[in-house]
């Protein structure tokens, strides 16, 4: 199952950000198949990270519930982000509807390390 594996790698590259990370999970479909891995981080937010077989991606730093803010990059094709430079991929900054270029690297090992790494430099402000 090429999707658990990734997750796992992914789950282990997590657990190396120890002053950030909490707890991580690999979220199940009613069938056993991978849906996503969940990243506890130490304020009480959450980072999915979804990815798919075809190469579609999103990591999605949850925080509406401590300051309404979310974070996302994703590569999903909506037509409303067209002018954005790195489409289909962007960034969500903050908020939905605030979206501007995504330079996360394509590859999930390297992307996860580069958001959590934007993660930790969160807490650093």
């Amino acid at each position: 199952m090429r999707i658990l594996k990734i997750y796992l790698e992914l789950e282990s590259i997590a657990k190396g950000f120890s002053e950030i990370v909490m707890d991580t999970k690999i979220i199940k479909l009613p069938s056993g198949e991978p849906l996503k891995l969940r990243i506890s981080i130490l304020d009480g937010s959450f980072l999915d990270v979804w990815i798919s077989i075809s190469g579609k991606y999103s990591y999605h730093w949850e925080r509406r519930h401590i300051d309404g803010k979310i974070y996302r990059h994703d590569n999903a094709s909506h037509k409303a982000w067209v002018q954005v430079k790195t489409f289909p991929r962007h960034f969500h900054d903050g908020e939905e509807q605030n979206v501007v270029e995504s330079r996360i690297s394509s590859e999930p090992r390297e992307a996860i390390r580069e958001f959590l790494e934007f993660v930790k430099g969160y807490f650093s402000k």
